[in-house]
């Protein structure tokens, strides 16, 4: 059985101990030589330049193929287009392209006044160049946004018909959530790869508030089980055990990609990989 390729998210670092993190993160992960590797840009941009320069270093000096996170907030469309033609003259042929999270203290997202309104002219003015593959976001369990259940499907097929070559999910926790929605984007007619989103859980507690914050739904025997695992001392060997029956599923399903949402904490991804038969394949080529 061919096994589906990988790829990973990582963010900046915005101190000198998460940077150590980031980069030893980044020593353990590239030897699965994943097919590209994220950088995401942090609430309201104000990772702006960070993920600028950690994009620049991981593409450089480790030999990686990286995709930059690139958003419409509090940016107008010169100051966002800059960005992305520094990408291009870098070597950086990937963006995916986002709305973008409100601001901090905002609670609803705004447009800047000179700025894109929403992904959609993003993609289309970053299409325009002839200069990026584009990826895009997409939500098998409902956006906190959506105005309906089929609204996730109808802004997908929107960005793809704007120029977006492929979607990464918001992560989930059932097999079954994803092959739903990827039935539903066929239905509709999108033909290009949707890429499934994968959290292996490093804190329950954290990835609970978080799943609220983005509308990820958690079952119930989930919950129950992690309440056990935590109470017994057992949190990450249930949360690879978890992690590797998800990939399982999805593999059997069909899935030709996996996607790692990794948080600059390599061990549970890196567990993962092995369980499903990943092996260290490439030598990674050291900071010069």
């Amino acid at each position: 059985m061919t096994l589906p390729r990988l790829s990973f998210e990582f963010f900046p670092p915005s101190t000198l101990d998460a940077s150590f993190r980031l980069w030893d993160t980044v020593r353990e992960l590239a030897p699965l030589d994943p097919d590209f590797v994220s950088v995401t840009y942090g609430a309201g941009g104000t990772t702006r330049d960070l993920t600028h320069e950690a994009v620049k270093t991981i593409h450089n000096h480790y030999g990686l193929n990286v995709a930059a996170h690139l958003t419409c907030v509090d940016a107008t469309r010169e100051e966002t287009l800059a960005i992305a033609e520094s990408y291009a003259e870098a070597g950086v042929n990937q963006i995916v392209a986002l709305r973008g999270d409100p601001p901090k203290g905002a609670s609803t997202f705004r447009p800047h006044p000179e700025g894109f309104a929403d992904s959609c002219e993003l993609i289309e003015a970053l299409a325009s160049t002839g200069k990026f593959n584009i990826r895009v976001g997409a939500y098998p369990d409902p956006h906190p946004e959506a105005a309906s259940t089929g609204a996730d499907v109808d802004w997908l097929k929107r960005k793809i018909d704007a120029g977006a070559g492929s979607a990464i999910t918001q992560f989930f926790f059932e097999a079954e959530t994803f092959f739903r929605f990827r039935d539903a984007c066929a239905a509709a007619g999108i033909t290009a790869p949707i890429i499934p989103g994968i959290l292996p859980i490093e804190d329950w507690v954290k990835t609970k508030r978080f799943s609220e914050r983005c509308g990820a739904r958690i079952p119930d025997r989930l919950d129950e089980a992690f309440t056990r695992a935590i109470r017994d001392d057992r949190h990450d060997l249930l949360a690879v055990t978890q992690c590797t029956t998800l990939c399982s599923a999805l593999i059997e399903g069909g899935a030709e990609d996996l996607h790692f949402y990794t948080l600059n904490k390599p061990h549970l991804t890196r567990e993962v990989a092995h369980a499903l038969g990943y092996t260290t394949v490439v030598e990674l080529r050291d900071v010069a």
